[in-house]
């Protein structure tokens, strides 16, 4: 079979492997119509074919890792950096802030940026999590139907304003973030998988809808740090982490830098952290035993009181179940790199120049990582099963020095949302509720609706 062929290393002398050619490819389009119709099914299918594969956008050749360990060796890999269609994409959105940049850039943003998320300045966060979670369930009322898209969006937003960048026109520039990015991921995806920069210049109403919602993001991000910048006040926040860092020789960082880094961490913060609620709530909908679960672990930890977070140790269930969440349903589901320099991925011999892309969504359902790929099994990850899963199979926030930086602050804010939202709050299916996929730049339900029922102490 091709999987056996691609997946033999290659000895010392014999010839190296070349990554086997997906069919399907139409003239001039190549694979671009799978990718626009149905990206998902596409990109989960890739396995069958080998486990480094080569598709077409158009007439360019993208190559596909489909395995933990090749993804692991190209994540690893010095060679393969941030690039490729989905990054040249994403630049319009985050410039060149630390999610986007290479190199020795790279480790000078990565080194000054990271003191904000010391695990006491995510604890101190943690409070601001704690009350947007608190204010958001309580504007619900019993029997009323809930957008949870929507709702968990605008607390994370509002969570990411207070505690990272504690803005004074908090509430004005919150919403008015939120509403831009809506419509600027909404425009993102096509725009990775339709190479056509000259299309995308025509006064057409959704590219001048991209343009505005994209100016006015931009904006709000000068007005905050413009208005930090004038206040006298010092606040232990990233916003002031940026103003005050430097480098090694002693540098600060420039507008520019500082500003790409604050649209990078709002829109990870935001729209990575809203998804990943809205599916895990529900996914929970659909397991009401899991349910039940998490809503008595809840309660025997709080008894009745907020939860906070020095509850969250006490809390193994729920970090379960959000792990399983982000496996069954990722919120980022495509990645890309491109060789800086020729190099070599397992038996593969790689150009320079050349885009790789890899799927978590394919990888984190591939039965030969996971058993029962396609079931909501929270239990997975309880310590001894989780240890046979293949390192690299499931990696939510990157590897290595490109892994998140705020990572324990995502986690953080996941945990305290989900656990107030379930010790509240009884969520089942509203009519005209759509859990169909919405796919952009991220994974998110087209419009989750869900009744909330007040639970019975």
């Amino acid at each position: 079979m091709t999987i056996a062929a691609n997946r033999s290393s290659a000895p010392c002398g014999q010839r190296q492997a070349t990554p086997a050619p997906v069919p399907g490819a139409l003239p001039v389009l190549g694979h671009t119509g799978q990718l626009l119709r149905d990206p998902l099914a596409f990109l989960t299918t890739l396995r069958d074919h080998g486990d480094f594969v080569r598709i077409r956008l158009g007439t360019a050749s993208v190559y596909v890792t489909t395995t933990p360990e090749l993804t692991g060796a190209l994540l690893k890999n010095p060679d393969c950096v941030v690039g490729g269609p989905l990054w040249s994409t994403l630049e319009v959105l985050l410039g060149k802030g630390v999610a986007t940049s290479n190199g020795p850039l790279h480790r000078r943003q990565r080194r000054m940026i990271q003191p904000a998320f010391t695990p006491d300045r995510v604890e101190r966060y943690a409070t601001v999590m704690e009350q947007e979670a608190q204010a958001t369930t309580a504007r619900w009322q019993p029997g009323t139907v809930v957008d949870i898209g929507s709702e968990m969006f605008a607390t994370a937003v509002r969570i990411v304003a207070r505690s990272l960048l504690e803005v004074d026109s908090l509430g004005e520039k919150a919403d008015r973030i939120g509403q831009a990015l809506h419509t600027v991921f909404d425009g993102l995806y096509r725009r990775m998988i339709l190479s056509a920069g000259a299309l995308y210049r025509l006064p057409t109403p959704a590219n001048r809808r991209f343009d505005r919602a994209l100016a006015t993001l931009h904006t709000l991000v000068d007005e905050i740090v413009a208005e930090r910048r004038s206040s006298p006040q010092r606040h232990e926040d990233l916003l002031d982490t940026l103003l005050n860092a430097t480098d090694e020789h002693g540098q600060p960082l420039d507008g520019r830098e500082i500003h790409d880094h604050i649209v990078s961490l709002v829109v990870a913060g935001a729209e990575n952290v809203a998804s990943t609620l809205a599916w895990t709530l529900h996914l929970l909908t659909e397991h009401p035993h899991q349910e039940r679960r998490l809503v008595e672990e809840v309660h025997a930890q709080t008894q009745g009181r907020p939860v906070t977070f020095a509850d969250l140790r006490q809390l193994p269930h729920t970090r379960n179940v959000i792990t399983e969440a982000m496996r069954l349903r990722p919120a980022a589901w495509i990645f890309t790199r491109r060789t800086a320099a020729a190099t070599t991925l397992g038996p593969y011999r790689i150009p320079p120049h050349t885009d790789i892309a890899y799927s978590p969504y394919a990888m984190q359902r591939d039965p030969r990582s996971f058993d029962n790929p396609l079931v909501f099994d929270p239990d997975r990850w309880h310590s001894a099963r989780a240890a046979a899963v293949p390192k690299g199979a499931m990696m939510p926030f990157g590897t290595g020095n490109r892994q998140c930086p705020g990572d324990h602050f995502a986690l953080t804010e996941l945990a305290i949302i989900l656990a107030t939202v379930v010790a509240q709050w009884r969520l089942q299916p509203a009519p005209r509720s759509d859990t169909a996929t919405r796919i952009g730049i991220t994974l998110h339900p087209r419009r989750l609706l869900l009744r909330a029922e007040a639970r019975r102490p």
